[in-house]
């Protein structure tokens, strides 16, 4: 296990669990706080991600930036990632096999980041960190609480940008999960019940 984020993303850098190493021109690890309290997860790499070595850096990249900040967040508040660190060629979606060659890298990244809140981008996201099918139509805007940690599901920025833009019933929907992010970040931290003991409230 690696002890920090740069040590698991220097070992990442030379996978070959999948068939989308032999197309890549880097792996897209991840950027943001490495102690950030809310993580977006998104689906893969596009192609000036895969240029750049930086995920949701393209259109749908300036879209989720924009979100942050109506919410009094910038990228550097937060920590950003996919599912697949590859680029799948053509955009295409990731296929099963290769999402979970590549969940070690997810669950480590999460493991070390520790984030009070996952915001999932997306079906793909969506259904690795709930570990079931679902639509994202169904469940976003929607809180469930794993291990601990909130998990907000919403549109990809990108299905924003591809049906209707900014004006779409969409955006307007992923406006209102986001305002729930930010509900949830400005909520109390629970104190831990064996912390609350030692303290004599029970």
């Amino acid at each position: 296990m690696s002890t920090s984020l740069e040590e698991l993303a220097s070992a990442a850098a030379t996978c070959t669990r999948c068939r989308l190493s032999k197309g890549r021109t880097q792996v897209v690890f991840g950027v943001g706080d490495p102690h950030a309290g809310v993580m977006f997860i998104g689906e893969g790499p596009g192609y000036y991600e895969d240029k750049q070595g930086e995920p949701f850096v393209g259109a749908a990249g300036q879209l989720l930036t924009k979100l942050l900040r109506e919410i009094g967040l910038e990228r550097s508040d937060v920590y950003i990632t996919n599912v697949v660190r590859c680029r799948p060629p053509g955009n295409r979606d990731p296929l099963p096999d290769e999402i979970e060659a590549c969940t070690p890298w997810l669950t480590g990244t999460l493991e070390l980041v520790a984030p009070r809140v996952i915001v999932t981008l997306g079906n793909f996201a969506t259904r690795v960190i709930l570990d079931r099918a679902v639509s994202i139509s169904r469940v976003r805007g929607q809180r469930f609480e794993i291990q601990g940690r909130t998990v907000i599901p919403t549109f990809h920025p990108a299905a924003i940008l591809h049906g209707g833009g900014e004006s779409s019933s969409q955006m307007a929907a992923i406006r209102s999960d986001f305002a729930t992010v930010r509900r949830v970040l400005d909520e109390p931290v629970p104190v831990p019940v064996a912390a609350e003991e030692q303290l004599g409230l029970f």
